[in-house]
């Protein structure tokens, strides 16, 4: 018999009865774990084919996970649950037959079983499935969690998301919601004419965005290879190559730190339009969000995880980024004082700030740690500094700001946004300017596409596990991500042979 080390007795003790059971059958002839099961019906599909004419109702043949079983003698109520929420069974010896019954009290909450019965309502006006036959398919050999939040590791939630499916309706929902989200996005795209591509993860050079990358070193070719940190130069290769819409909806990888906010793998959608413009990007990402809303959410009204309410309906704010510091600041002349005014003035405000930084990285904290918290309703911030984005055009009339956007909502960014730069040689200078020393990691052959030509182009990067986040209400990013990264417990389960 085996066990987990790592259980306590009282669950060796139940996984030890349940070994037992499951011997038990073997022995009788019984398969606990049967190779299919033909589920003509889901539980959502059982109870709307319900009708009042109970001699009418029709028989529906279910199967789900048990997760609740009442026995009351010769009768039981059972709960399965299947990937469209809960049913209620009703058992009874004299349908079923004293063997089948006698069988049937032996099984476990967690089992999966498959039951075929006609429909009816009970006295608290319930739709149940009148058991006349039913199947162990699948047998649990461990218990359910009883209270999930009682639990002592707050991180098995996420170590152990199949239990937290199972026993949170909240985080199940909240996983549901999330597929409906991408693929209203897929439909919201796609009937824009733009079209789906996939590109590499692993890159020879690493580029689209300032981060540090996870390297691996491919084996074959005898070369570091690096996880891509964004999808964005390689979407516009295909702008030069002829695609004049694409997206990607992809996995991006940054080897930074974990938070609330942040994860070191995460998904990403990057859409490029060729003829447009940040502009023309920021009417596509309203419009994008407002349609999840109605198609998904049913109402533009969304709730935080503290109550507030965020209206994503209608027009949204736009204000440059200057415009904001200032007032944050409360100095007109902000952007034309030296590093050691700005960091004194940091200092100030209680707004943690490196002395080693150039002024526009001083500024840039300001933005994040005091302006962007208090951005709870969707405000285009626009017009930031050159330096944070060596990948977007000059504002004309002002060179010192790029034509960019951030979208903020609920105190975090959700999606930046540029006019894409399509200007090789100005692209080279700022790429220079943003590598200083280490020039060798300039992406050549992103240069060289765009020396073929590039038609002007808006872009945009949207954080789906953020977006999702959002429009659920959910507190921390790994609520939004099935199996986050975590750190590997010091003490791995393991199985030990009795």
């Amino acid at each position: 018999m085996s066990k987990p080390k790592s259980d306590s007795p009282q669950t060796h003790d139940l996984y030890a009865v349940r070994r037992g059971k499951l011997d038990a059958m073997r022995a009788s002839g019984v398969d606990p774990f049967r190779a299919n099961w033909e589920q003509k019906h889901t539980s959502a599909q059982a109870r709307s084919l319900y009708t009042e004419d109970e001699e009418k109702s029709p028989t529906v043949q279910v199967a789900g996970r048990i997760v609740v079983f009442r026995l009351m003698g010769k009768a039981a109520f059972v709960k399965i649950l299947d990937r469209d929420g809960k049913l209620q069974l009703y058992f009874r010896r004299d349908e079923i037959g004293e063997e089948a019954y006698k069988s049937f009290r032996k099984l476990d909450i967690g089992d999966f079983i498959g039951v075929e019965g006609p429909l009816f309502k009970t006295r608290t006006e319930e739709i149940t499935v009148r058991v006349k036959s039913y199947r162990l398919v699948a047998k649990a050999l461990r218990p359910l969690p009883e209270k999930w939040h009682g639990l002592s590791d707050s991180e098995q939630i996420y170590r152990q998301r199949y239990l937290d499916l199972i026993v949170n309706e909240e985080s199940r929902q909240r996983f549901l919601q999330r597929s409906k989200i991408v693929s209203c996005i897929r439909r919201f795209l796609d009937g824009r004419e733009f079209m789906e591509v996939e590109t590499s993860m692993l890159q020879p050079d690493f580029g689209g965005a300032a981060a540090q990358p996870f390297v691996t070193h491919f084996k074959a070719l005898n070369c570091d290879f690096y996880l891509r940190i964004a999808l964005e130069l390689n979407l516009k290769r295909l702008l030069v190559g002829g695609f004049d819409r694409v997206y990607e909806i992809g996995r991006i990888f940054r080897n930074e730190g974990v938070s609330r906010k942040h994860s070191p793998e995460f998904t990403m959608l990057e859409v490029y339009q060729a003829y447009s413009d940040y502009r023309g990007i920021m009417e596509l990402v309203r419009e994008m969000i407002q349609t999840i809303c109605r198609e998904v959410l049913g109402t533009t009204i969304v709730e935080r995880f503290d109550g507030q309410k965020i209206e994503l309906g209608g027009q949204w704010r736009e204000v440059p980024y200057k415009e904001l510091v200032i007032e944050a600041t409360g100095d007109p002349h902000w952007f034309s004082r030296s590093k050691v005014e700005m960091l004194a003035r940091c200092e100030e405000l209680k707004v943690e700030s490196n002395p080693n930084q150039e002024g526009f990285e001083i500024t840039n904290d300001v933005f994040e740690k005091l302006i962007e918290p208090g951005l709870i309703q969707p405000t285009f911030v626009t017009h930031l500094p050159r330096e944070l984005c060596p990948l977007a055009k000059l504002t004309e009339g002002d060179e010192s700001t790029i034509d960019v956007f951030e979208l903020c909502i609920s105190g975090q960014e959700i999606a930046p946004a540029y006019s894409e730069q399509n200007d090789p040689l100005a692209q080279q200078e700022m790429f220079a300017a943003q590598a200083g020393d280490d020039q060798q990691n300039i992406d050549q052959d992103f240069l060289l596409a765009l020396e073929h030509g590039m038609p002007p182009a808006g872009g945009i990067g949207v954080g789906i596990d953020r977006l999702v986040m959002l429009l659920t209400g959910a507190a921390n990013l790994r609520d939004t991500i099935l199996f986050p990264t975590l750190k590997p417990p010091e003490k791995k389960p393991s199985i030990e042979t009795d």
